[in-house]
């Protein structure tokens, strides 16, 4: 073997030995992502997170010539697909799309095997939703003012629906806010019920989300007020809890993207840079506004912030209205 060969090899077997060590997802750091990313729902199939999710995902399997593919890992509030995205390896291969309940709300009521923020190294929110206050279409009122002066009648006790956890303690932060307490919060098994129950008079209002536009259209149950920093374009005419000077009920959902703790660095900052893109497409724009969810962008690290700063606040809420699970 001459001199030259001689180096080449010894070159060739140093680097080698130099990268025995490293983890997989740096030999394939540049190509990431080189083979198909599995994306947990925690919810069912189907409903608006879930249309949502595969909409933003098939978009950036576009942008990165991967398949992004969808897991529906529904149950126990959103807790299981959750749970298992936390425990998985952080190679930027499994990732959460995910909501603020089951996120931030469901680790503070439930036994959890997972934390909001620390078990996640969070890329972006993708957008928010507030939440509608609908009454039955017989209910003798027409404005929250009315509303709430009837739901202070302690002789005659209204009734609400709540068919989910962050549902349940907004009903228990509202009863609380307008003094209340004797408000009957009757609980349904989801809030496709829950929205049911008001339309079939079994209630008299509810706090809904934007799945209620249809039913508020055709005149099946009253808007009466929307938690949003500014009117929903699907009502334009429903003032926001802003507007009306009722205090503390600053609630939101969003959806956003996670990986589990400890994914790398430029992995979370590739997928953050592509949501972006796909954030500005006007078929992706268009198709949130049939829902009302308003788009957002956020870093990496803002969206950390804010799901601590959730966190911390459901705490409080819980602490403040004495909520607890029966």
């Amino acid at each position: 073997m001459s001199d030259i060969q001689r180096r080449h090899f010894l070159t060739t077997l140093a680097g080698a030995a130099a990268t025995a060590g490293l983890p997989q997802w740096a030999h394939a750091q540049a190509a990431y992502p080189n083979k198909p990313v599995r994306v947990i729902v925690p919810f069912a199939a189907g409903g608006t997170t879930d249309v949502v999710a595969r909409l933003v995902m098939q978009k950036m399997g576009e942008l990165m010539k991967a398949s992004f593919v969808i897991d529906n890992k529904g149950g126990a509030n959103g807790m299981i697909g959750t749970g298992e995205v936390a425990r998985a390896q952080a190679d930027g291969y499994t990732l959460l799309f995910n909501t603020a309940g089951a996120q931030t709300l469901s680790p503070v009521i439930y036994k959890a095997n997972y934390e909001a923020a620390a078990s996640f190294a969070p890329v972006a929110k993708v957008c928010t939703v507030g939440f509608v206050v609908i009454a039955r279409k017989d209910l003798p009122v027409n404005s929250m003012q009315e509303l709430i002066a009837l739901a202070q009648n302690k002789d005659k006790p209204l009734t609400i629906s709540s068919g989910s956890a962050m549902i349940n303690l907004i009903t228990e932060q509202f009863k609380h806010v307008i003094k209340a307490p004797h408000l009957i919060n009757a609980q349904y098994k989801g809030t496709s019920p829950q929205m049911q129950a008001v339309v079939a008079g079994e209630v008299d209002f509810s706090f809904d989300s934007f799945a209620a536009v249809e039913m508020i259209k055709s005149g099946k149950v009253k808007a009466l007020g929307v938690i949003l920093p500014q009117r929903a374009a699907s009502f334009p005419d429903v003032p926001t809890f802003n507007e009306l000077g009722i205090k503390d009920m600053e609630f939101s959902s969003w959806a956003g993207l996670l990986a589990p703790k400890g994914t790398p660095k430029e992995v979370i900052a590739a997928l953050s840079q592509n949501i972006d893109k796909v954030m500005q497409m006007p078929d992706v724009l268009a198709k949130l506004k049939q829902y009302d969810y308003i788009p957002v962008k956020t870093t990496p690290e803002e969206f950390a912030q804010q799901i601590q700063a959730e966190s911390d606040r459901w705490k409080k809420v819980v602490k403040d209205t004495g909520f607890k699970i029966e």
